[in-house]
């Protein structure tokens, strides 16, 4: 069936520009040059407030699981959200200068950041404190793990250094002809790498050679994004050109260029992108499936992916927004401060 990206909602949430967008099984939350970080419900559709820690630019924020958030941001500061309460339970002075980028490892108990005093620091998150810090020649501006938490990867403008965990060393690098602007493990030992062209690149991080590449916008790539659905890799691409282009990817023909499933003009400038999915409905859905099908003829039976794929763009309409949008009518932008809101929040697994 075609896919479709259809608008939900579009919020002035910002006074800036975003710079960061994170999402988990229930919210959204985006940072930006004002200084704040916004939170969005995505069961209710509504804003649901602001965090106000940080003193310069949100550059980097990612969840852990359903129960916190990190942020990072200019002021060197690495803080650690509590998503229930929306506590800061800890501020780390991480940096000298900015954080430019944080990646929690997939045990949850630590995480390695890299900043603009040209080091890459390892947190011990079960106890909040420093475990390593190794210099770097140069300052890096992305910092990931692979999926199975068995190396990390460092990005300094455009060389992606290739680590193992257990010797901390760099095994490979990869070189691009332009700056890397975003990276993402699609597999635990293939990379996609979008960079300051219009090309998209597919890296193996074991040989460290091009895989596969392709032209996917008419301007500069912002943010790359990936998700499996029903055996389906998808890769998410956002572009300066303003649009947002949904890609299958079969790995079993990486050499072959992904299928453009849909694309959509947000007529915005794009600077960053996340996808919300809707498990909740989805595992519903596949519940209700399982129940309805008496044979094994069912089995075929596509679910309606679309829907439940929100494309949670940015939208970058800078300083000047002429026009003033609202989240869903009927909920309008929470005025209290957090802590004052009692309401008892269900925590959904």
């Amino acid at each position: 069936q075609p896919w479709l990206v259809v608008p939900d909602f579009t919020h002035h949430a910002h006074s800036a520009s975003l710079s960061a967008v994170a999402v988990n099984n229930r919210y959204v939350v985006t940072g930006s040059r004002d200084e704040t970080i916004q939170i969005y419900d995505m069961k209710k559709k509504i804003e649901h407030g602001a965090l106000l820690q940080h003193n310069g630019t949100i550059t980097c924020l990612e969840f852990y699981g359903t129960a916190h958030l990190l942020s990072g941001a200019e002021d060197g500061l690495i803080c650690i959200w509590n998503t229930k309460r929306w506590e800061c339970l800890k501020s780390i002075k991480a940096h000298k200068g900015h954080v430019t980028s944080l990646s929690i490892h997939p045990s949850g108990k630590l995480a390695l950041s890299v900043g603009t005093d040209k080091t890459l620091r390892t947190w011990n998150l079960v106890e909040g404190r420093s475990a390593f810090i190794k210099n770097l020649k140069q300052n890096a501006h992305i910092i990931k793990w692979s999926p199975d938490g068995e190396r990390y990867v460092t990005v300094i403008t455009n060389k992606v250094d290739i680590y193992k965990l257990d010797t901390a060393s760099i095994t490979g690098t990869i070189t691009t002809d332009k700056r890397i602007s975003s990276l993402r493990f699609i597999t635990d030992s293939i990379l996609a790498i979008a960079g300051d062209d219009e090309i998209i690149r597919f890296y193996s991080c074991d040989s460290q050679k091009c895989l596969c590449e392709f032209k996917a916008h008419e301007n500069r790539i912002k943010d790359i994004y990936s998700f499996e659905r029903e055996g389906q890799h998808v890769i998410v691409t956002a572009s300066s050109d303003g649009y947002i282009k949904m890609w299958n990817l079969d790995l079993t023909k990486i050499k072959d260029e992904p299928y453009l499933l849909c694309e959509v003009n947000t007529k915005a400038r794009l600077t960053c992108l996340a996808v919300w999915l809707d498990r909740a409905s989805e595992m519903k859905e596949n519940s209700d499936k399982a129940a309805n099908s008496s044979s094994q003829a069912h089995k075929d039976e596509k679910s309606s992916i679309v829907r439940k794929n929100e494309v949670s763009c940015t939208d970058k309409s800078d300083k000047k927004a002429k026009r003033k949008r609202k989240i869903t009518p009927g909920k309008q932008k929470l005025e209290a401060p957090l802590q004052k809101k009692k309401k008892k929040r269900n925590s959904s697994a």
